[in-house]
């Protein structure tokens, strides 16, 4: 049924215009134009579409909207404090200011009702896929018996550069083939970025392009149409089998008599004349800057009261379901808090020593299977790549558009929206999500791990293929530069194994993350080393422990090495044992870990004045943290090569020779060797 509006409801359109033009203003640094043609777009949808409630902005079954174009972050703002959302007309007044609730683009965790952390063009289209794909499977696991307690849409407002962005054109292929109905992108079509008219690079037909791509395509000619706007908003959610594009045609700047429609409106506040000029031109009623009509604020207020009685409707059909299900709901409140199992880890494998030597790949497959069972919100896959990576469940179905509770994602060869996606099952919540590649392909995906970061949740990264020992595939395949790339990312815990007993000990740390979590592997075998079956649960948890020590005589060397190279520290070990050299071998999976230990714990482990030698098939830049002015880095600080992989490494340096020969180099330098 078509929806009327009001004088104030205008009024109110105009009161998120000028309330982000000031907010931009005051700021003297923000982007008006965005927030003042789509005014109209979120007023309709906040005060009649949306299912949401401002006094609860965590309830389960809300609908989720993200702001992909995160530049437009006053829109959301006015929007949020008009509703009735936890935020105030001084919050307004400070944005992008330090310490404010109201920063230059929206952050997860410091705005109420912000659903991610936006401003990178395209993350939020594609992190929104992952909010949808959860709330289907969710829906599939756990709604039945005439309950439905998951149902609810994601809307997401994009722009012109969101869908220029790949990122989201990944994301849309992927959402499309799965036929996620209750997903919604409305497109800002107001043909202007930062460099002018988008006819300098963006000619396409969009609409066409995601018809091709599955979805269902809605032309809204004015933005300044509310009837228009509700009725595709409605068309919208009566689609059910495939995601809707909403196409808004706006003016950006919309009002602004000698801005609207400029690039000059995009990226910098208008000036006050400008904004006088256009509170005159659409007859705003106060001169005032941050003035609300009290009828306006009234009317958008009511949006609690409707949010209220969704609410507790919702609640009153979960309780009932909860009645008749209790086992069910016990593990559907468990996963939203995001808590473990009790005994999760009883199934965890170990490994004897003198096993067949393992490829820590291979070891992380039996280790999430092993998990599977006890943990159902372990949901993931891979980049075209299960196989190799060792990241499918066994026995479990894969998630298709025929079985959207499938635990097994295939994502295709979409490394960059994988990324995203699993960032929007982690937002949702109810899911521990993982996702696998190559170690060489996480640059693709390197803007979505650096916002999970950001937003600290908790991913896990599976990074298989982890070195130049991949071999014949050659420099292309073969990460040189990647582990510290990713080490400088702050707030993620990069973890590389050195065996299988410690990578089961990793996967152990990344469930019990709170934030995101790189799991690095290798291709090729590796040896259960002596002692991690019993030393690697706790060793690993503090990030480096000694493997092997120098038989009851202080140290004069520390060896340090990661991964595959730790083999070769233990075997460098034993030769200097044999010249009676006393060295300890330190095996340091994860940095992070270690930094965050206490200093006497750190010292204990790398003693101070004992020079350190350190072992790691990659760039040496960064080691000499540990290693100091007087120690060394055996690294690798070029590209590789096509060849068996155990010649690459010989090659390049990684051997037991070699770090024998630098020990000697290190320890004669230092006076330490008798």
């Amino acid at each position: 049924m078509a929806q009327t509006f009001d004088s104030v409801d205008e009024l109110a359109v105009n009161t998120i215009r000028f309330l982000s033009a000031d907010g931009v203003q005051k700021a003297n640094s923000g982007h008006p134009g965005t927030p003042m043609a789509l005014a109209p777009v979120a007023y309709v949808l906040f005060t009649r579409f949306l299912r949401h409630n401002p006094a609860d902005p965590q309830w389960p079954d809300r609908d989720r909207f993200v702001l992909s174009c995160g530049h437009a972050s006053m829109l959301l703002y006015s929007t949020l404090y008009l509703t009735g959302y936890d935020l105030s007309i001084e919050d307004l007044m400070s944005f992008r200011q330090w310490g404010s609730r109201t920063p230059g683009h929206p952050e997860h965790g410091i705005t109420p009702g912000v659903e991610m952390t936006t401003g990178p063009l395209g993350q939020g289209c594609a992190t929104s896929a992952g909010m949808a794909l959860a709330e289907a499977n969710l829906a599939a696991r756990f709604n039945g018996g005439g309950h439905e307690i998951v149902d609810h849409r994601t809307w997401v407002l994009c722009s012109d550069g969101d869908l220029m962005e790949g990122l989201s054109n990944e994301a849309a292929s992927l959402a499309g083939h799965l036929g996620l109905g209750k997903l919604t992108w409305i497109w800002d079509d107001n043909r202007i970025t930062i460099e002018g008219e988008t006819s300098l690079t963006f000619t396409e037909d969009v609409e066409g392009r995601f018809r091709a791509l599955g979805w269902h395509v809605v032309r809204v000619a004015d933005a300044n149409d509310l009837p228009a706007l509700a009725a595709a908003f409605d068309e919208a959610q009566s689609e059910t089998q495939r995601p809707t594009l909403i196409a808004v045609r706006s003016h950006i700047a919309y009002g602004a008599p000698h801005k609207q429609d400029t690039a000059g409106a995009h990226g910098a506040p208008l000036g006050e004349d400008e904004i006088l000029a256009a509170k005159q031109h659409l007859g705003w009623p106060s001169e005032e800057p941050f003035f609300v009509p009290p009828e306006v604020l009234d009317r958008c207020r009511g949006v609690l009261s409707r949010g209220a009685a969704l609410e507790e409707a919702w609640q009153r059909n979960a309780d009932a379901w909860a009645a008749a299900n209790p086992t069910m709901a016990a593990e559907w409140r468990r996963r939203l808090a995001g808590e473990l199992p009790n005994r999760w880890d009883a199934g965890l494998p170990a490994f004897e020593e003198g096993s067949k030597p393992l490829a820590t790949r291979a070891a992380s497959g039996t280790v999430l299977n092993s998990l599977a069972s006890s943990l159902p919100e372990l949901v993931g896959g891979s980049a075209d790549l299960a196989p190799s990576c060792k990241t499918l469940i066994a026995g479990e179905a894969n998630l298709g558009p025929e079985n959207l509770g499938g635990r097994n994602l295939h994502f295709g060869i979409r490394e960059n929206a994988m990324g995203s996606i699993l960032n929007g099952l982690a937002l949702h919540g109810g899911f521990r999500p993982y996702g696998s590649t190559f170690l060489v392909f996480s640059d693709y995906m390197r803007p979505a791990i650096r916002l999970a970061a950001l937003m600290q949740l908790p991913v896990i990264w599976v990074f298989t293929h982890d070195s130049v020992g991949v071999g014949e595939d050659g420099p292309t395949h073969q990460p040189v530069e990647h582990l510290m790339a990713l080490r400088a990312i702050p707030g993620v815990t990069v973890l590389r194994p050195a065996d299988a007993n410690e990578t089961v000990a990793a996967w152990r740390q990344a469930i019990e993350a709170k934030g995101p979590v790189a799991l690095i592997l290798s291709r090729q075998g590796l040896p259960v080393l002596p002692g991690t079956v019993r030393q690697a649960a706790d060793g690993v948890k503090q990030g480096a422990y000694i493997l092997k020590d120098a038989g009851g005589a202080p140290p004069r060397l520390v060896l340090v090495a990661t991964g595959s190279e730790v083999q070769l520290a233990v075997e460098a070990h034993r030769r200097l044992e044999d010249e009676g050299v006393p060295v300890r071998v330190v095996s340091m999976p994860s940095w992070e870990l270690f930094d965050a230990q206490p200093a006497a714990v750190r010292d204990s482990i790398l003693p101070p004045g004992v020079p350190v030698v350190a072992v790691e098939a990659g760039i040496s830049r960064g080691w000499e943290r540990y290693t100091g002015a007087h120690g060394a880095v055996i690294g690798i600080d070029r590209f590789g090569a096509s060849a068996p992989g155990p010649e690459v490494m010989r090659r390049l340096g990684l051997t037991v020779e070699n770090v024998v020969k630098t020990c000697h180099t290190v320890l004669e330098g230092a006076g330490r060797l008798d």
